[in-house]
């Protein structure tokens, strides 16, 4: 008898440690809404011809229409990307009477009425995720570090996992939907779990272990690749960066900062310390509904033992405090005590429901996103 060896698959092209490494980049999804009654304004080609050249970053367009992606280039630290992006909002609808909106989702958005821009990538992304992109459209925060190698971009992303649920809570800023509460504090997290390929999967054993399951997925489905892989976190080997996507689109920068800080910090930490124990996906994944559900009064677990988010977040605080000098992050750091006290978006949303009703959220959330 004759033994049949399959080979093994080849690994992921990648670009890590191209760039220095532990800088920071970030990507922020925002609406575009009318200035008057701020409802969705589907202008996005529109917006983009008339954008600027900036030396901030880019205005970029996106999969649905009236939303534009605001991205920073590679920056040292989390206060220059926040004041990148606070210059890129600034500017970004120079000459357009539109307004740009930071939530999750558009709280008064109908159920449904979701429009993609034209181009083969976003039709091929329509078709392949059914109906599950026709919902409602949203918008995230994308954080970018730039990892070393292949190996230190796995145990990084292994180690973030865990702090996953915490940032859930950290950046809920969408509780209404469809002009009624939604019982959540990131009801978002709804709408991007419901496609495919998302939420937080396993832990990997190294870089060929991630390599030949993204190989054996993009091989056996016809994905255009690991970036049609949309994970709470994911190594990014097009950029050489470990990305986090958990947190919904911010409306005040300050919100933004902390939390950008937040995960630079961190990133850090677990791609140094590299720990071997990795909490099991159910656990996990049970964290993180209780987070997007009760935000900042939520109790979740990374290890098998209920904490309040409040306590995690303090652990959380206390081990990116001890790199916050070397990454430039101590200025940045304690506006995540502010957001803890004062409440994070889905809070303040509410807050503004009870004194003036939708009215007062949307004009809230323009205000301050501007």
């Amino acid at each position: 008898m004759s033994l049949h060896l399959v080979a093994p698959l080849p690994s992921l092209p990648h670009r890590f440690g191209r760039r220095p490494a532990f800088r920071v980049g970030v990507e922020e999804e925002l609406f575009l809404v009318d200035a008057d009654g701020h409802q969705p304004a589907f202008c996005s080609d529109e917006v983009l011809r008339l954008a600027p050249q900036v030396a901030d970053g880019e205005i970029l367009g996106e999969l649905q229409d009236g939303t534009v992606e605001l991205a920073t280039p590679v920056c040292r630290t989390a206060a220059d990307a926040a004041d990148r992006l606070r210059r890129l909002r600034a500017t970004a609808l120079s000459g357009h009477p539109s307004r740009l909106l930071g939530a999750g989702l558009h709280p008064t958005a109908p159920f449904g009425a979701v429009r993609f821009r034209a181009g083969a990538h976003y039709e091929a992304i329509a078709e392949t995720t059914g109906g599950s992109l026709r919902q409602s459209a949203y918008c995230g925060v994308h954080v970018h570090v730039g990892m070393p190698d292949p190996e230190t971009a796995i145990a990084a992303y292994n180690g973030m996992r865990k702090w996953v649920p915490v940032l859930h809570a950290l950046g809920a800023n969408s509780p209404y939907w469809h002009g009624e509460d939604s019982g959540m504090a990131s009801a978002r997290a709804l709408r991007c779990h419901g496609v495919p390929r998302t939420g937080l999967p396993r832990a990997f054993d190294g870089w060929e272990d991630y390599s030949a399951s993204m190989r054996t997925l993009i091989d056996g489905f016809g994905l255009d690749g690991p970036e049609s892989l949309w994970w709470d976190v994911r190594p990014h080997p097009a950029l050489g960066t470990l990305e986090v996507r958990v947190a919904d689109a911010q409306s005040d920068p300050d919100d933004l900062e902390a939390i950008v800080a937040l995960i630079h910090c961190l990133v850090y930490h677990e791609a140094l310390t590299q720990d071997a124990a990795h909490a099991p996906k159910e656990l996990l994944d049970e964290s993180c509904f209780q987070a997007a559900r009760q935000g900042l009064h939520a109790r979740i677990s990374m290890d098998g033992t209920p904490r309040h988010v409040q306590d995690v977040a303090a652990t959380a605080l206390e081990l990116a405090g001890g790199y916050a000098r070397r990454l430039g992050c101590a200025p940045s750091l304690p506006k995540v005590e502010t957001l803890l006290r004062r409440g994070n978006g889905a809070d303040r949303q509410r807050r503004a429901f009870r004194r003036g009703g939708m009215p007062a959220v949307l004009r809230q959330l323009v205000d301050e996103t501007a």
